[in-house]
């Protein structure tokens, strides 16, 4: 279990960390109006907040180039709350 505030690596094994993935991507797609194609999860770290953080590594397609995006995704399950905080190229 990962201390309060503390980033550790990897996700919980019961976290859909794919599912996740993809929603930042769409969510990405509808903020700025791009074609960005989910192909795979690279990497994850958490941090306990208000629920839990998910900093994952998105390997996607854009443009026919293979990019590498850095997405932090907010969920509060008790509340069915899940918000795209921030994705961007790294």
């Amino acid at each position: 279990m990962a201390a309060c505030g503390g980033v550790s690596e990897g996700a919980d094994k019961s976290v859909d960390v794919d599912g996740l993935a993809r929603f930042a991507v769409d969510e990405h797609n509808k903020k700025e109006n791009v074609v960005v194609e989910f192909v795979k999860v690279v990497g994850t770290k958490q941090q306990v907040v208000e629920g839990m953080l998910y900093i994952i590594t998105v390997e996607a397609n854009e443009g026919g180039e293979k990019k590498t995006y850095e997405a932090k995704v907010w969920v509060k399950p008790w509340e069915n709350f899940k918000e795209l905080q921030e994705f961007k190229l790294v």
